[in-house]
């Protein structure tokens, strides 16, 4: 150890999805008192690790050295939160002190949260941090909690050490860590089938339509009519995740430190929000800008039930996600962007009662009722649900009637044929990236997929001027219409298919 020392080790710090570079720098210098200073825009976890990585020095039975101690994070203006910095704070200061190889330091990027024994706790962002590491030609260093995680990246040498102690060991040749193993995809449980819903024969065929073009659904109907048994359902027909999206979805979910035990997503994410969540817990934010809901449910679906009673502000921050498949989160500090290509299925009842259809059991306050209760959501708002189609009440006859023959696993192929067509033909167009189904398409792309003959031309435009829809609903009605004739095998859009997708926006 000797004065004016310099050690430096790589890290990362998040924004949104991304990892950005962070070189962490650690100098030692005589003269006054000793003491430990962080700067570079550290937050209070960041902040704290003075005393973890000091109660880790002295568990590997080192002591700080009585100099100043200051440790940069680099670049300065790019806020760093997080306790994941503690392990390359740790690794730049022993490096200085010349307790760790500082050469062999240069080949790897390092995060991981220490404890006061010198252990390693597991940290959210290991999968993106290894996707940094691989673009800059290292590896990377985690904790071992990590480590399944981070060997779905690919391409990337990974140490996965349990202790600060036993990387230390390895680095100086002392004992060799094996590399992890990526652990087995995380799967959701699926029991759920289409076949245990009795009736709802239209509803059942618009989540169809919905599942094959990726389109946004409102259910309307009173309560007990299966709208919350039928959304549950829509994952079972959903196609699988393409690896693409299973890595695009799981970087989300590491971010929010979702991925308990390594393994990257399997199944659709299915989120599920309560109607008293708040603008941060759906959009995203708090004081760490954490991914919200909608991001959580990136690539598959997010249910809203009670769709009215939510929070209007928090409604009306869904528009722009929902439109442009990303939710921006503002700060005075800067943005952050975070992915949210989701699939929307919301519930609601015809009024505050549930009754208003119900003849056996009418609403009093009738249509006032119906109206109040409608108006709780904005016409810009329900102009980004592509279908809306009722769910009327179940009767005991219906209640009665044996199993559906056909289930989950039938409809699942249609959807998936489907899917099949429209991945073909945007591959074909050149589409932009990440344009995989009809709900994503738009201006000339649509056009040239759709191609909708004579008739449907006609249907459309009458449609359009007497039902006054804005561009966006003509665009969606198109979108619709596409879906379904890739579900039914055909070249173009026909009038038949504009028909059908206009009846989902007339309820």
């Amino acid at each position: 150890m000797s004065a004016g020392a310099l050690a430096r080790v790589a890290t990362v710090a998040f924004q949104g999805v991304e990892a950005a570079p962070v070189d962490v720098q650690a100098h030692l210098s005589g003269g006054g008192a000793p003491t430990f200073t962080i700067v570079g825009l550290p937050d209070k976890a960041v902040a704290e690790s003075r005393e973890r990585v000091r109660a880790a020095l002295f568990a590997l039975g080192l002591t700080m050295p009585l100099e100043r101690v200051t440790i940069n994070l680099a670049p300065a203006d790019l806020i760093k939160e997080g306790s994941h910095f503690d392990l390359p704070i740790a690794l730049a200061l022993l490096a200085a002190m010349g307790a760790a190889p500082a050469a062999a330091l240069d080949e790897w990027v390092a995060l991981g949260e220490l404890g006061l024994d010198g252990g390693l706790a597991a940290v959210p962002g290991a999968l993106p941090a290894a996707l940094n590491a691989l673009e800059r030609e290292r590896g990377l260093i985690c904790p071992a909690g990590n480590g399944p995680e981070a060997a779905w990246a690919g391409g990337v040498d990974v140490l996965a050490p349990a202790s600060l102690l036993a990387l230390l060991n390895h680095l100086k040749g002392i004992v060799t860590l094996a590399p992890p193993k990526p652990a087995a995809p995380k799967r959701f449980a699926q029991a759920l089938d289409m076949k245990d819903v009795r009736g709802q024969e239209t509803a059942k065929r618009a989540l169809e339509v919905a599942a094959a073009g990726g389109h946004n659904v409102l259910l309307v109907g009173p309560p007990g009519s299966g709208k919350s048994m039928l959304a549950a359902r829509l994952p079972s027909i959903l196609p699988p995740l393409l690896p693409e999206e299973a890595l695009e979805t799981s970087m989300v979910h590491s971010i929010a430190g979702l991925l308990k035990g390594g393994g990257i997503l399997g199944d659709r994410p299915f989120r599920d929000p309560h109607h008293s969540a708040s603008m941060p817990a759906l959009i995203g934010g708090s004081a760490r800008v954490l991914p919200g809901e909608v991001s959580l449910a990136h690539n598959g679906v997010l249910f809203l039930d009670e769709l009215p009673e939510f929070p209007r502000g928090v409604l009306e921050a869904l528009r722009q996600p929902l439109e442009s498949g990303r939710a921006v989160v503002a700060r005075a500090t800067g943005h952050v962007t975070y992915p949210a290509r989701t699939q929307l299925i919301a519930a609601m009842n015809p009024c505050r009662c549930g009754h208003a259809d119900d003849p056996a059991r009418g609403c009093g306050r009738q249509p006032k009722c119906v109206a109040d209760y409608m108006n709780r959501l904005s016409g810009p708002l329900l102009d980004r649900i592509d279908i809306r189609v009722e769910a009327p009440r179940v009767t005991a006859a219906d209640l009665a009637l044996p199993p559906p023959a056909e289930g989950s696993a039938e409809i699942a192929a249609r959807v998936l044929a489907a899917r099949e067509r429209q991945a073909a033909r945007y591959r074909k167009l050149n589409a932009p990236k990440g344009v995989r189904v009809n709900a994503h398409a738009d201006g000339d792309i649509l056009t040239a997929s759709a191609r909708p003959d004579a008739g449907a031309k006609a249907l459309l435009e009458t449609a359009a001027d007497r039902l006054r829809l804005s561009a966006r609903g003509y665009i969606r009605v198109l979108r619709v219409a596409l879906t379904l004739a890739d579900l039914a095998g055909a070249p173009h859009v026909g009038r038949a298919h504009i028909a059908e997708a206009l009846s989902y926006r007339l309820t």
